[in-house]
């Protein structure tokens, strides 16, 4: 049986199988919950929203104390399998998006169908406009300057997810107004069409929170939080080729960051920047 719980689902008859825990273990219980529970979530086909069993239950199931499933839940949560409610409890938390921020040069065309799902654009607007100021210094051009601008609402199966604006040096792609971006990647547009290999990308994040009209088109509460994502993607020439702001839902994406350390434990130059 299943009910709805504040718009949640209850998923009563997909309990949490009788695996036991091993206290004899060197693994710790709370790792041990942890596992299980994770596994339960795939096992059981539980989606976004399927509530979980609570504290006390859980206690009760497997003979633990309540710190060992606060920390087990807590851990599923900082990764992302499960939302914790205060007084209504815990749910199967939606799937993020995953996009590489610094290791690997993909949009979020290419992010997504990595992941097996679906991607459409609400393309707003695409003409040629005269670069301003931000654009022009983004792009390295003289101000003024025509720039392609392609400004969509995207979906990711079917739900709103990125709010982006992606400006190309008109001279670059003299035809890209009259392409169809609504469901193919602008990289891959790019680099079949004309010619234009992207090498590498400079990309900034910030937290920001989503004003009236943002808010509505993502689907978000007013002044909910989002990432800002500012990018300007280079040639083989080392010339800027295309530059993009996009505004992910903050409850929907995850950026994977690469970290590297030397062999010899100096510093190596920092893949990202804290301003």
């Amino acid at each position: 049986m299943t009910v709805t719980v504040d718009g949640h689902t209850a998923a009563h008859d997909a309990a949490p199988t009788g695996r036991g825990l091993d206290k004899a273990s060197p693994v710790p219980l709370y790792r041990q919950l942890k596992d299980i529970l994770r596994a339960d979530i795939t096992e059981r086909g539980l989606r976004p929203g399927d509530r979980l069993p609570g504290d006390h239950e859980l206690c009760e199931q497997y003979g633990v104390s309540r710190p060992v499933v606060r920390q087990a839940l807590s851990e599923l949560q900082y990764e992302g399998a499960l939302e914790r409610i205060k007084g209504r409890g815990t749910f199967v938390a939606p799937q993020l998006t995953s996009q590489s921020l610094v290791q690997s040069l993909t949009g979020l065309h290419e992010d997504v169908a990595a992941m097996g799902r679906t991607l459409r654009s609400e393309v707003r607007r695409q003409q040629v406009e005269a670069a301003d100021p931000d654009v022009a210094a983004r792009l390295d051009v003289p101000e003024g300057t025509a720039v392609v601008v392609v400004e969509r609402l995207r979906f990711v199966d079917d739900e709103p997810w990125v709010y982006a604006v992606s400006h190309v040096p008109a001279a670059l792609a003299p035809d890209l107004v009259d392409q169809d971006l609504r469901e193919q990647s602008l990289y891959g547009l790019l680099e079949r069409r004309y010619g234009l290999r992207l090498t590498r990308s400079r990309r900034g994040v910030e937290a920001h929170s989503a004003g009236g009209a943002m808010a509505r088109d993502l689907g978000i509460a007013r002044n909910a939080p989002v990432l800002k994502l500012t990018n300007v993607s280079f040639g083989a020439d080392n010339r800027p080729v295309e530059t993009f702001v996009a505004y992910h839902r903050g409850d929907r994406s995850r950026f994977e960051v690469e970290l590297e350390r030397a062999a010899d434990g100096r510093s190596v130059p920092p893949l990202v920047r804290v301003l």
